[in-house]
């Protein structure tokens, strides 16, 4: 019975993912999840109390936090940086329906993006600690710090557009090594860092 339970609340965590991904929290349905997940709408109150409280689930089900806890112990300025990139690009590869639903909710600040800062503010703040160390360690030159850190985070975190862009390319996709590979290259170069 335990089992089943736990099945049925990752299939509407699941499901619940990919609609919020796909057409927004706000115009996500309770049954339309239910329906999706292949379960009674009264389960979702049931196992989560309420559709805000699946949403705030996904991010504790699914959000990497674990394989970046590493990373805030990460004192060099390049490998920090570099570690981050790869990490990101990865998480972006492997559940883009996740990083939809982040981009989302920050492009539309919606009610629960405090929520959604407590779990992305740390690791984006170790990011600017490293930029800023960096600078002042002359790994890196660039001007406003604040700035810098957007266009970085920017480049690893919002390439997501491709599917609209994909008529205009002339390029096989690249894989994730590739991408990786490319990602760090123009975040060094934009950096200013000099090997």
């Amino acid at each position: 019975m335990v089992h089943q339970e736990s099945d049925m609340k990752m299939k509407i965590l699941l499901a619940a993912k990919k609609l919020f991904a796909q057409h927004g929290y706000d115009a996500t349905s309770v049954r339309q999840i239910c329906e999706e997940a292949g379960a009674n709408v009264a389960l979702v109150s049931y196992y989560f109390g309420g559709k805000e409280s699946v949403f705030h689930e996904i991010f504790k089900q699914f959000f990497p936090a674990i394989k970046l806890t590493e990373f805030y112990e990460v004192e060099d300025p390049l490998a920090g940086i570099q570690q981050v990139i790869r990490e990101v690009v990865k998480i972006r590869n492997e559940d883009p329906q996740l990083i939809s639903l982040i981009q989302m909710e920050i492009i539309t600040i919606t009610p629960r993006v405090d929520k959604m800062r407590e779990l992305v503010f740390p690791l984006w703040k170790k990011v600017r600690d490293l930029l800023d160390k960096g600078r002042k360690e002359g790994l890196y030159e660039f001007e406003g710090l604040d700035s810098t850190l957007m266009f970085v985070l920017g480049a690893m975190f919002f390439y997501k557009q491709r599917e609209f862009f994909e008529p205009m390319f002339t390029e096989e996709r690249p894989d994730m090594d590739t991408l990786i590979g490319q990602t760090t290259a123009f975040i060094m170069r934009a950096l200013g860092y000099h090997k």
